[in-house]
């Protein structure tokens, strides 16, 4: 068996057209690091776009809530991100198309944004938080990532093969419990995993749920008349007998 026909390789082998979505979120996302990394005046611009929750609302500084996702002030949180957008989006965008692409990604992105600042009102660290990095957008490719490749082979820490199902729960474990309790930007970030199943699985969920609940209600309402037709069958037969000697 050559290497290149193991599933796990091939899914990280680049084909001849690279997306143009993830390349440009790659060239976005690392020219604004090496911006960040040169320092101040620019670092003190380009932090005016991470999320600040309590400059988002009540410094109606609402932009945030979308540019804090090209914001990275960790050179390694910059690598592990574009690496998992090269690996993951790259075969996503492919699949869906460039469109429908990014626009999953910035929503898990936003929303993933919303959460932190509520979860952080919530509990009163408003005034301490701040959050950047496209982790809650990376976190939803990965969740849609196993949706639609669940049987996909992945390396988990490049040496142990697993499907992309386990592997994407494996990553939501190990962030959320990588320090405890976790904190309130980590789990807001971590929504966007969330947000990235719903987005692909809501209707389904929904019709799941709904489909039990309209069955039952159906079943109800049929014993309910049932019920009544017997009830008026009763009244009529006990009408009739008064009239028979």
């Amino acid at each position: 068996m050559s290497l290149s026909s193991r599933s796990y390789v091939n899914r990280y082998t680049p084909s001849n057209r690279f997306p143009v979505g993830v390349k440009w979120l790659l060239i976005v996302n690392s020219v604004l690091f090496v911006l960040h990394w040169l320092g101040p005046p620019l670092s003190l611009i380009l932090r005016q776009f991470a999320l600040i929750p309590a400059q988002a609302l009540m410094g109606l500084r609402v932009w945030q809530v979308f540019t804090y996702m090209f914001i990275h002030a960790d050179v390694w949180n910059l690598v592990w991100n574009m690496l998992a957008l090269w690996m993951f989006g790259a075969e996503l965008e492919r699949t869906w198309g460039t469109q429908k692409f990014v626009r999953f990604y910035l929503t898990c992105g936003v929303i993933a944004g919303l959460a932190v600042i509520i979860l952080t009102y919530a509990f009163g660290q408003e005034s301490r938080a701040i959050a950047f990095g496209s982790n809650g957008a990376i976190y939803g490719l990965l969740a849609a990532y196993a949706i639609v490749f669940p049987d996909a082979t992945l390396l988990f820490g490049f040496l142990i093969p697993m499907k992309s199902k386990y592997f994407v729960l494996i990553i939501g474990a190990l962030v959320f419990f990588r320090q405890f309790p976790p904190s309130l930007v980590d789990v807001g970030l971590l929504t966007g995993m969330v947000a990235g199943y719903l987005l692909l699985r809501g209707s389904k969920l929904q019709s799941q749920i709904r489909q039990p609940l309209m069955a039952g209600y159906k079943d109800w309402k049929l014993r309910r008349a049932r019920k009544k037709f017997e009830v008026y069958l009763k009244r009529r037969d006990s009408g009739s007998d008064r009239w028979v000697n």
